[in-house]
């Protein structure tokens, strides 16, 4: 099967991103239990579960985190998606998902994940699942002026220091980098 998977397989082989974190190390190994098992896995009509990819968007000072007030889930979060055949890798399709999102042209993608993430989910199928969720980090230009997507409720860059309550983007914050001590000074 063509898209993202082979992709997905190599790059998650390949991380070394995990070694740290055992959490994150036992994520890498079920995410490639899934991608050995299944040729499906990157597609959403996987109904046991299937690989998502999202995106970190900073602005270009690396000051402010672009959110989605995501319309099912109810909470702000990082943007991303399902991926598609037509993506030729898994931060192809997180770099897609950003753009179509953000409405923002120009945007730039570290190609190596930095975080792992497994959520349960009802997704379009109307069934119950999971999302293996692949994030990766992105740089919007200076400048840049989102404009919100019929995907989302609202679309707001939010500092560092200031985000929304009730997210559970904590861990994906300090495996970019960017540790609680360097967001409150």
């Amino acid at each position: 099967m063509n898209g993202p998977h082979e992709d997905a397989l190599r790059t998650l082989e390949e991380w070394s991103g995990a070694g740290e974190d055992p959490g994150q190390e036992a994520l890498r190994h079920a995410f490639l239990t899934l991608l050995r098992a299944r040729a499906d896995a990157c597609l959403r009509e996987c109904e046991p579960g299937h690989v998502t990819a999202s995106a970190l968007v900073l602005d270009h000072a690396g000051s402010h985190v672009l959110l989605t007030l995501h319309p099912r889930v109810g909470r702000w979060l990082q943007l991303g998606g399902h991926c598609e055949l037509a993506d030729g890798s898994l931060a192809g399709a997180a770099l897609r998902e950003a753009c179509e999102e953000s409405g923002i042209e120009g945007l730039s993608i570290d190609p190596e994940p930095v975080h792992l993430d497994v959520h349960p989910v009802t997704c379009s199928l109307g069934l119950p699942t999971r999302h293996f969720d692949v994030r990766f980090l992105v740089r919007a230009p200076e400048g840049a002026v989102p404009r919100r997507s019929a995907e989302s409720k609202d679309l707001r860059w939010w500092p560092l220091a200031e985000l929304p309550e009730g997210g559970d983007l904590g861990p994906l914050m300090a495996a970019a980098g960017l540790s609680r001590s360097q967001l409150c000074p």
